[in-house]
């Protein structure tokens, strides 16, 4: 896996969460109401951030939920918080849009507008969308064919006639367009309440085509859809325990050193000491964090930290052990992986670590999300760590495999 860099987008996804939800007849609008322990939000964002290509992502959210939608963005962006915007909803959809390709970079040139209440829509839906665009410079909307026998009404109920449904299709989310034509859209759009964003590019004279939808995009309008979201995601938990994978689990190694500094400055295990020299290095040079991160990206298979992280990044100068440790657990959640737990030691012979050890553990538990255990022994004088010159830290990470269709425990 390559260093972190910054990334400048060309892709941009307005994830529209703005909406009551009353048919839910929830307390929370519907973009924040939970299925399977995570909002419909947070579960949009999963699929979002699976997609093949860097994207910024702009959430807009009703004027109450702001900093809740903010919190989940960043907690889903992870190490990556400058390609995640936040913006107010409007009275319409329409509005809430509009505030949507304002907030969106200059470098942005296709523009992805997706419903979080389409919780489920795969990644792949999002791949496809762009890779049309990309080609046909023009709107693309996934759709299914409509299977249903379709009748005309009258106000009263009364059938006037069968509509023919082989030229009908039901259209979902995401909506992909090019940038500067849905701007130029929605600039000259009447306002009139258009039911979706193709309908106000159509509007303004563009084409729009309709690739293969997902049955897995439905929209969760109302109790029913929501526990049919539930159902299909547990019946995925089911369905995985009962296969040989889902049973493996990975144990990883991880080995740290740094020298004692000059400045009294340590951090060590997340914790700051008072009085005692600083471990050098580019970051805090807290060795219990960096050789816990070595060994929960071990046994994920997925290299180490200075491969990760880089070790002259600028980015990470002085930079604390929480920052590398919380990103590696976000890593892991990427590729597959969760913490089952960790074990740490310490050796050398400062600072005196018994008296803040479940300190420790608990700091250090809570940013991996599992038990974390410490422990601290000496050398008896023997080498660099018995000379006082430096602090190795040996750790070990047992994973297993994340459920698919259920995001890691945060």
């Amino acid at each position: 896996m390559a260093p972190l860099e910054a990334v400048t987008p060309r892709v941009g996804v307005i994830v529209v969460a703005a909406g009551n939800g009353t048919r839910l007849a929830m307390a929370s609008p519907k973009a924040f109401v939970e299925v399977a322990g995570h909002t419909l939000l947070e579960l949009s964002l999963q699929s979002v951030w699976g997609m093949l290509e860097p994207a910024q992502v702009v959430i807009v959210a009703p004027q109450t939920h702001l900093d809740q939608a903010h919190e989940i963005g960043l907690r889903s962006a992870g190490f990556l918080p400058e390609l995640v915007a936040v913006v107010a909803g409007g009275a319409t959809r329409h509005a809430s849009v509009e505030a949507g390709l304002a907030a969106l970079d200059p470098s942005i040139s296709v523009v992805l507008v997706h419903d979080s209440a389409r919780a489920l829509t795969p990644s792949s839906v999002f791949d496809a969308v762009i890779a049309a665009v990309d080609a046909t410079g023009e709107g693309i909307v996934p759709a299914l064919p409509v299977v249903d026998s379709i009748k005309r009404v009258d106000p009263s109920g009364e059938i006037l006639g069968l509509v023919d449904r082989t030229d009908l299709a039901a259209t979902q989310t995401p909506q992909g367009f090019p940038r500067a034509l849905l701007d130029s859209a929605y600039e000259t759009a009447d306002h009139a309440e258009f039911t979706d964003d193709a309908a106000v590019f159509a509007a303004a004279g563009h084409r729009v085509h309709v690739i293969d939808g997902d049955s897995l995009a439905f929209k969760v309008t109302t109790a029913w859809d929501l526990n049919r979201a539930h159902h299909i995601l547990h019946e995925r938990a089911v369905a995985s325990a009962n296969t040989p994978e889902a049973t493996v689990s990975r144990v990883g190694i991880g080995v740290d050193v740094h020298a004692f500094g000059e400045k009294d400055n340590l951090w060590l295990a997340g914790l700051h000491w008072p009085g005692e020299k600083e471990l050098s290095g580019h970051s805090d040079g807290d060795a219990v964090a960096h050789a816990l991160c070595d060994a929960l990206l071990a046994a994920a298979g997925l290299g180490d930290i200075g491969g990760i992280f880089g070790t002259s990044d600028p980015k990470f100068a002085n930079a604390r052990g929480e920052l590398f440790v919380r990103e590696t657990v976000r890593l892991l959640a990427v590729a597959g992986f969760e913490p089952v737990h960790a074990s740490v030691q310490i050796i050398g012979n400062r600072p005196k670590f018994a008296p803040r050890r479940r300190e420790a553990e608990t700091l250090l538990s809570s940013w991996v999300g599992v038990p974390v255990s410490l422990s601290a022994t000496t050398t008896d004088g023997l080498g660099f760590t018995g000379r006082g010159e430096g602090i190795a830290a040996l750790a070990t990470a047992l994973v297993r495999q994340n459920t698919p269709g259920i995001p890691p425990r945060r």
